[in-house]
């Protein structure tokens, strides 16, 4: 089952991740506020399923909210989910395979939308 999950980082900030069952997809930085960290989770359910796939390792370019296949320092490649400012939103692992990271954006595409979120943050001691 997919979700968003709202955790707890440091300096009393707030990350997104979104999971597939205990595994995390993709993460976002750190944010100074839960509202951003909430912005961040409703922008990629509107526009990470319309939006562009841009292949870095190919030098394709793209412009507005995109998915970027990216080259890792260790030569694997990642995902990253790109606002229409040019910020990236989240980013994923390394996969030693393309094919890899390219399913990765198809479940962010397809699954982010009805995906349930979690505030893990709002829970008492």
């Amino acid at each position: 089952m997919h979700k968003f999950k709202i955790v707890a980082a440091k300096n009393d900030q707030f990350r997104v991740q979104f999971v597939y069952n205990a595994e995390v997809m993709v993460w976002s930085e750190n944010y100074a506020s839960k509202a951003s960290a909430k912005n961040c989770i409703e922008s990629i359910k509107k526009n990470a399923p319309g939006a562009a796939v841009v292949d870095l390792t190919k030098e394709e370019t793209g412009k507005g909210y995109r998915f970027e296949i990216a080259a890792s320092k260790n030569g694997e490649t990642f995902v990253r989910f790109v606002a229409a400012n040019g910020e990236p939103m989240v980013i994923s692992e390394t996969y030693k395979s393309k094919s890899s990271a390219k399913n990765c954006i198809e479940s962010v595409k397809k699954n982010s939308p009805d995906a349930e979120t979690v505030d893990e943050t709002a829970k008492s001691a």
